[in-house]
């Protein structure tokens, strides 16, 4: 061995041997472009699955005769079951690691989707839906844990970011992909299309994923969980995270989840078309990769602002009767949402210290109870008053991340100017 490498000796007879210390993954290093694979396969897949229903929506309609705010929780029942079971499934990760946790989550998630397909009527569809969205819930909190452990923290945003356009793609790829096969075959064979595309990413997943080297079996005692999760939701800076991430997603559920009804209603768009405006996502994955470079030039909250502030013209440029606006509105309110998540996302996983699964199991949590409630209430709104209501909800959640932002602005500039003495003291 060489004696240029360090790191814990070990004796074997009368020679010692030194092992070198793992290091962290960081662009340029082995293993790093194998990681990003990986992890954006497990994005595309976890955003395809959970989503896959929502570009279908008007069809399902029409196949059970159902309205569209009872349509809308084949998309609620899975985002809703992933809030309410991240938290413990992170737990879970956390004792038994994070690969074997993402690799059940996946196994299971596909499974189910296989079997969505042929569900009989609406209730069953939106049983199997909650089961699959109960099942994704073990991936994303465990891929920010994964991620904050074995990334340099350089580079941990950029990482995150890629798995972030992970989700992009796979929420494009599956609507698209849905779409067409429904417009061809119908709404069955989309969600069956779906299904098949993901089980190809879980098998990239599984194959790719390098082992986690610096990840450590916690205790599964609950008062200690408890006691983690308490100290995350008293920390004022991840609240405001949390609280971020859910109306950012409230937005993107509610404008994502009626824009197929305005399409087909007021433009008489086939199922295809529909899907295909989903392409509007490759410019999240864009701007979701860029928060790192963004985050550097601006800083956490000059991000945020960036990203509100595009999201909350898209919003009003939507409310115009033509197609192109409507397109070009599509486009900045997703460039603003993937771009914000991103930073929100990046900033939980480096502000907690201890328990990051748990830390990013809440954002995830808050997260997807904001897409439910906005796809829900963007339905009901749009079913009660038209596209106009559902952008107005949108925009009340618009302006709650803008006073959340100013207020933790203030809040920050407020702890500058404390002395020191009362700092120390807190």
């Amino acid at each position: 061995m060489s004696p240029a490498h360090t790191g814990a000796p070990t004796t074997l007879g009368a020679s010692t041997v030194s092992f070198p210390e793992p290091q962290a993954l960081s662009p340029g290093r082995p293993g790093y472009r194998r990681m990003s694979l990986a992890l954006f396969a497990a994005g595309l897949a976890t955003f395809a699955l959970l989503y896959s229903t929502q570009a279908l929506l008007p069809a399902i309609s029409d196949g059970f005769g159902v309205t569209a705010g009872q349509a809308s929780w084949t998309v609620s029942a899975a985002t809703g079951a992933l809030a309410l079971f991240v938290l413990p499934l992170s737990a879970l990760s956390e004792r038994f690691g994070r690969t074997r946790m993402m690799t059940c989550s996946m196994v299971v998630a596909v499974g189910v989707g296989l079997l969505v397909p042929f569900a009989p009527n609406l209730e069953w569809l939106v049983a199997l839906r909650a089961v699959q969205g109960a099942a994704i819930a073990g991936i994303p909190a465990s891929a920010m844990a994964y991620l904050a452990e074995e990334v340099k923290p350089k580079a941990l945003v950029a990482a995150i970011g890629l798995f972030v356009a992970g989700n992009s793609i796979g929420g494009m790829s599956g609507r698209l992909v849905t779409g067409w096969a429904a417009q061809l075959w119908g709404w069955r064979a989309g969600l069956a299309a779906v299904a098949l595309m993901s089980l190809a990413c879980a098998v990239a997943f599984l194959v790719l994923l390098p082992r986690a080297r610096f990840f450590r079996p916690a205790s599964l005692n609950p008062r200690a969980v408890g006691r983690t999760v308490a100290g995350h939701l008293r920390d004022p800076l991840l609240l405001r995270l949390y609280g971020i991430g859910a109306l950012f997603m409230t937005v993107f559920g509610a404008v994502y989840t009626v824009i197929g009804y305005r399409l087909v209603d007021e433009f008489s768009l086939g199922q295809g078309v529909v899907g295909s405006i989903f392409l509007i996502y490759l410019v999240g994955t864009v701007s979701s990769a860029a928060a790192g470079k963004l985050v550097a030039r601006t800083g956490r909250r000059g991000a945020l602002y960036l990203a509100v502030t595009t999201t909350a013209l898209g919003l009003l440029l939507s409310l115009s009767e033509s197609l192109a606006a409507i397109v070009v509105g599509l486009v900045l309110i997703t460039a603003g949402f993937f771009a914000g998540h991103a930073v929100a996302s990046a900033a939980v996983s480096r502000t907690a210290k201890t328990g990051r699964a748990q830390a990013s199991a809440l954002y995830q949590s808050a997260y997807y109870l904001g897409s439910g409630a906005g796809g829900t209430l963007g339905a009901l709104a749009y079913h009660g008053a038209g596209w106009a209501a559902t952008v107005g909800i949108a925009l009340l959640a618009v302006l709650g991340v803008v006073s959340i932002t100013l207020y933790g602005s203030h809040a920050a500039r407020a702890q500058r100017r404390m002395p020191a003495s009362a700092l120390a003291a807190r």
